[in-house]
């Protein structure tokens, strides 16, 4: 759970704070460096570096003293959506990677967590209506138990 929350906080800071994906591919910026300047001295904040598609391919992410808190790596497929997010803490072993299945519509069918051993943590199944809409979110436990359904209405004008 922990991770997750990591994960969500440095996406929204992100998407906040970083440059649109046009622009990074039309200036060819290979990475962004920030850094913070307190009483004189300078540390590492976080590193995002982008492949010739203006996709973030790592994030790197650094603590209070400027040392690596954890490394993040990403996959992606020729239309450009995540296949995989790979966490790493700071020696470079494998935390967590998180796998995404889409169908043939560029809808996210699934998706797996599964620990620095590759042993499954848990798994979400997405089901779409005939307008391309998410119906239902399922996730499941690593023994294929249904931990939680989520479904989804809409209200149409």
């Amino acid at each position: 759970m922990k991770n997750v929350l990591i994960l969500v906080l440095v996406i929204l800071s992100l998407a906040g704070f970083s440059q649109k994906k046009k622009e990074i591919k039309k200036n060819r910026i290979k990475s962004i460096v920030v850094t913070d300047t307190e009483n004189g001295k300078t540390i590492n904040d976080s590193k995002t570096i982008y492949n010739t598609n203006g996709e973030v391919i790592e994030e790197v992410n650094y603590d209070k003293t400027g040392q690596v808190k954890s490394i993040l790596k990403y996959k992606y497929n020729s239309e450009g959506d995540v296949l995989e997010e790979a966490e790493y803490d700071p020696k470079n072993q494998l935390k967590e990677k998180r796998s995404t299945k889409y169908n043939s519509l560029a809808e996210k069918v699934e998706e797996t967590v599964t620990d620095g051993t590759g042993k499954l943590i848990k798994k979400m199944v997405y089901t779409y209506d005939a307008k391309g809409l998410k119906t239902e979110k399922k996730t499941y436990d690593a023994n294929n138990a249904i931990i939680s359904v989520k479904k989804y209405t809409y209200e149409y004008k």
